[in-house]
Order: C-alpha cells, then structure tokens, then sequence
C-alpha cells in the first residue's frame, strides 16, 4: 500500500494487491473509550496523529485508488458506551450500515480487551457471516508505543483473533503509520472474501441436493 500526495491538502492512497475491484466499504470502528479509535482513523486518513479528541461522533469519507480502480470509503467513529452497546439504535444502525470492523483496544487497558470478545460476538450475531470463512473483522492493539504500561500480552490479542476467526494487528498510531496502513488493507482484503462468499454459486453437493429435491418432487406428483 503506497500513500501519493499532490499537496498538503490532498491526497491518494494507492494499495496494491491480487483481485482488487472497484468497491464500496463503509467501516465502523468499535472500542470503548481512550483506546484510540479516532487517533488511528485520522492517521489512515491524513498520515497525521492527533493525540486528543472530543465526544464527538464523525463519518468520514475517503476515496482510494488500488491498482487503477476506485474504493471509496466510509468511516463511522463515534463515543462508545459498553453497557447502552446492544440496545442503543445507533449502534444498531451501524451495525447494519458496515461492511467490515475494526475493533480497537489499548494494551494498557486490560478491561479494554476484555470488551472486544463481547464486541466480536455481538457484531457476529447481528450480521449474517454464514457464508463467509472469515468474517470482516479485525482486531487492534493500540498504543504499542507504550510498552512500559503494558497489561494486555501481544499473545494474549492473537488467541484471542485466533479464536473468534478476526485478523488481528497490533500498533501505534502515535509511532508508525504504515502499520495502522495495514489495518486497513487487510480489512478491505475480508470484506471482498466476506463478499464473494455470499456470491459463491453452489457447489457440488449443493447442486445434486438440488437436483434431488426436484426428481423427489416429480415423483411425488405422478402418483
């Protein structure tokens, strides 16, 4: 994934890779409060980090190049509160409104990572998967630069994306760009999986099951 820039104000992402196809992706970025969602979403967009923001909810929007076709992405960062989570209807209309997610947590905040299982089961239980190997969700440990005030192992974040079927990446968005880069790209990577999963035709079984059904049916009707 290369980053153009034609002046300060403006710029292209360019992310290479097999299979690239024109798309939307509407992401929501999950995670309860200070472990840096707005941080990584605006060093994605702008290379920038900002180390302090507001209760401010925001939809951002942000067109990419990948291999000569367009993806424009949306960005849904807002507050979060885990104990409204399930009934709020905003959360709701997010969950319905994404086509892949990026759970946060920081590994200085072992209640953080404690959330992210419940998160993962949530966003699962809303969302029709079922056709998909690997679902459209990714984990992050944040503020990898703060090492010193770890409590959440980096081994602890794999099994944890081992066991839930996300891809998981740990970063600093204060520190390094190009890994926060990579949340993003291997995200867009299952959502296109997640995609042509529900588009997959039949397979073998499927197709003589069908075939099945239907000479059971004749039968049925002749008699």
């Amino acid at each position: 994934m290369v980053l153009k820039h034609s002046n300060a104000a403006e710029f292209t992402t360019v992310m290479t890779g097999p299979n690239a196809l024109k798309m939307d992706a509407n992401i929501v970025m999950l995670g309860t409060d200070n472990v840096g969602k707005s941080a990584l979403t605006v060093r994605f967009l702008t290379r920038r980090f900002i180390g302090e923001y507001g209760d401010i909810e925001s939809i951002y929007s942000h067109n990419v190049i990948v291999d000569g076709r367009e993806i424009s992405f949306g960005i849904w960062d807002s507050p979060y509160s885990q104990e409204r989570f399930c009934e709020s209807v905003t959360q709701e209309k997010q969950m319905q409104w994404a086509d892949g997610f990026v759970l946060v947590y920081s590994i200085c905040d072992r209640a953080s990572f404690n959330a992210i299982a419940r998160l993962v089961q949530h966003v699962k239980a809303t969302k029709d998967y079922a056709g998909a190997e690997k679902a459209p969700i990714v984990i992050v440990g944040n503020k990898r630069d703060l090492h010193h005030r770890r409590t959440v192992t980096s081994e602890e974040g794999r099994l944890l994306a081992l066991t839930t079927d996300c891809q998981f990446y740990e970063v600093s968005a204060a520190e390094n760009y190009h890994s926060v880069l990579m949340v993003f790209d291997g995200l867009v990577d299952r959502i296109r999986e997640a995609r042509s999963a529900v588009k997959k035709p039949a397979g073998i079984k499927g197709i003589v099951k069908s075939m099945s059904a239907v000479f059971t049916r004749k039968r049925t009707d002749s008699l």
